[in-house]
């Protein structure tokens, strides 16, 4: 089979697309012809040489912990159209993984959306709960413009939240379009958002965005960063656990299907073309997704 992949660290120009074996679903397992993966720091992370607790991984090395595609093999009927999680391995032609880690896909998802739509919106709506937020306050998202920002305030906004979001100038209307009062960051941040009474705060940038949260909301147990995890612990801040699963992927797929969550795919790439989308998802600041398809 066809698979991205990289034999050392380093940056996007590392990625070769490799012929690889194929891999067979064992019991418990399905096999997934895959569609379409997403691409997103976490894949950057795992080519520059960080390692998912609990997994040895061996040469070569397939980044991609998101996917959709059509079940070939294993516990559920082939032809199934799933979407689903992993740590590694999905940017590839096939992936195995247990049964337990797909959930259908629903027919009003394209392929796109399906394949970059686990990782964004299971951790804003892990995040969120950690978080408790409650209906009638006020939650700041720093990054509202990105997958997991994007989720965020929409699922915020269902549970009856006021949303503030943070994004750069282009963006505006875009956050304002999710529900959220659409903020500009950098210079003066604090002043535009303080007289908005945040009670919540979901950080997306780290540095500075974090600092300022902590200004604004002094229980810091209502703070959580999803990027500056190195400093999380001295500042007694949350950081984003592990809580995924088909049932909440399953739920979050029919508010999709209800219209009731939009996710946006900023650029879909050819899997042959996945040096440009790891050099996309580094530059940052842009809206949405970025996805490998297969054919």
């Amino acid at each position: 089979m066809k698979a991205v992949a990289f034999t050392e660290f380093g940056g996007p120009e590392v990625l070769r697309v490799l012929d690889l074996p194929e891999p067979h679903a064992g019991p418990g397992e399905v096999r997934v012809r895959v569609k379409a993966a997403g691409v997103q720091p976490y894949d950057a992370a795992v080519r520059g040489g960080w390692e998912p607790p609990g997994l040895v991984l061996g040469w070569p090395r397939v980044p991609g912990n998101e996917f959709a595609g059509v079940v070939d093999e294993g516990e559920l009927e082939a032809g199934t159209e799933v979407l689903g999680f992993t740590a590694v391995r999905a940017a590839a032609e096939y992936i195995v993984v247990p049964a337990s880690d797909v959930t259908p896909k629903p027919p009003e998802m394209p392929w796109e959306v399906a394949g970059g739509f686990t990782a964004g919106t299971q951790t804003a709506s892990i995040a969120l709960e950690a978080l408790k937020l409650r209906a009638g306050e006020t939650l700041l998202v720093h990054g509202a413009a990105g997958s997991v920002g994007t989720a965020a305030v929409q699922l915020a906004r269902l549970a009856g939240a006021e949303v503030v979001g943070t994004a750069s100038a282009s963006n505006q209307d875009y956050v304002r379009s999710l529900g959220a009062t659409a903020v500009v960051y950098g210079e003066g941040l604090k002043e535009r958002v303080a007289p908005l009474g945040v009670d919540v705060v979901l950080d997306g940038a780290g540095g500075e965005a974090l600092d300022l949260s902590l200004e604004l909301v002094k229980d810091r147990s209502r703070i959580l960063t999803l990027v500056d995890h190195g400093r999380a612990a001295e500042l007694g801040v949350l950081v984003s656990k592990s809580g995924r699963s088909a049932a909440r992927l399953a739920e979050l797929a029919a508010l999709y299907a209800k219209g009731d969550l939009r996710f946006h795919v900023r650029r879909a790439y050819p899997y042959t073309e996945a040096a440009a989308a790891h050099r996309e998802i580094e530059t940052g600041h842009g809206r949405g997704k970025i996805v490998l398809t297969f054919p």
